[in-house]
């Protein structure tokens, strides 16, 4: 049992919902985010890469820690304050290649953010892989879309195109178990003195080893080199599968996304899926800030 069952037996229960192999993974891997915040974003192609090459020793869970002070903050400020976070949010874009379009703050800014962190609980009560799926489209719909996802109805309709239930989402985003769960997540982040976002905590499954928690975002190697720590050896990394495969698995992903995972500069990347679009596999989306790639979910029939 690692320290986290131990001290929140909710998500352990919830162990359930993985396969029977990942429970006996020898690591565990939690990421303390906040969904609004376009730093976390950023995280996403080193998580990808990361799951690609070493996802056979750990299980990754989110964990929501983000804080509602600025958004209170937005509130009282107003239109200062939508010029602030706009013009972090481009910088961060601009400095990461993951794009994030500021102009939501000036047109329809979140007031809510408490709904969307219930939201997303509630989106794991339907399992793991169905929370991953709501979390990616829902920072899709926030960051590329500039849609406004403290709004019940848009919440419904990602929740649908991640392939939930979407009615029982609904009526587990206003229960005590999103509630309950979402109490957890703080619990936790308070417990392991969460002060910065995004953070990485890593258990193995030594009981008597404490975690290790890597606050910030640092170079893919670093990550390698705790993993193996955690470990006790280092492990051989996977190699990714064909682009076409990927693409197959992930269906919308950014270049930066791509670029990391197969260690290739934006331009290769651009140069091989433009092949892919030639076979009508991909399609080209255009955002704010660089470019992702869309399936054409038309191949798997």
């Amino acid at each position: 049992m690692t320290p986290f069952e131990a001290e929140y037996p909710y998500e352990a229960k919830h162990k359930g919902n993985l396969s029977a192999s990942s429970c006996h993974k020898p690591l565990e891997l939690y990421s303390v985010i906040d969904p609004l915040c376009p730093e976390c974003w950023a995280l996403e192609p080193i998580l990808k890469k990361l799951q690609v090459e070493y996802g056979q020793y750990f299980t990754l869970r989110h964990i929501i820690g983000g804080r509602l002070e600025s958004l209170n903050s937005f509130r009282r400020k107003g239109q200062q304050s939508a010029e602030r976070i706009a013009d972090r949010w481009d910088k961060i874009a601009n400095r990461t290649g993951m794009s994030c379009d500021g102009d939501l703050w000036f047109e329809d800014p979140i007031l809510a953010p408490y709904l969307v962190f219930l939201a997303i609980k509630a989106a794991e009560l339907q399992g793991k892989q169905s929370g991953n799926k709501f979390l990616r489209k829902l920072r899709e719909q926030l960051f590329l879309q500039k849609q406004n996802i403290s709004k019940e109805e848009a919440l419904f309709e990602i929740a649908k195109n991640a392939g939930l239930d979407a009615y029982e989402f609904i009526k587990d985003m206003h229960s005590q178990s999103a509630i309950k769960a979402l109490q957890c997540d703080r619990k936790f982040a308070n417990e392991m003195e969460i002060d910065e976002i995004p953070t990485l905590v890593i258990f193995n499954d030594k009981a008597e080893e404490d975690g290790i928690k890597i606050a910030g975002s640092y170079q893919y190697s670093i990550y390698v080199e705790i993993i193996g720590e955690m470990l006790g050896f280092h492990p051989e990394p996977k190699s990714p599968p064909p682009l076409e495969e990927f693409m197959r698995i992930y269906r919308f992903v950014a270049t930066k996304e791509l670029s990391v995972v197969y260690n290739m500069a934006p331009s290769e990347i651009e140069k091989a899926m433009k092949k892919l679009i030639l076979k009508q596999v991909v399609e080209r989306v255009p955002v704010k800030h660089g470019t992702f790639w869309r399936y054409n979910t038309s191949q798997t029939g």
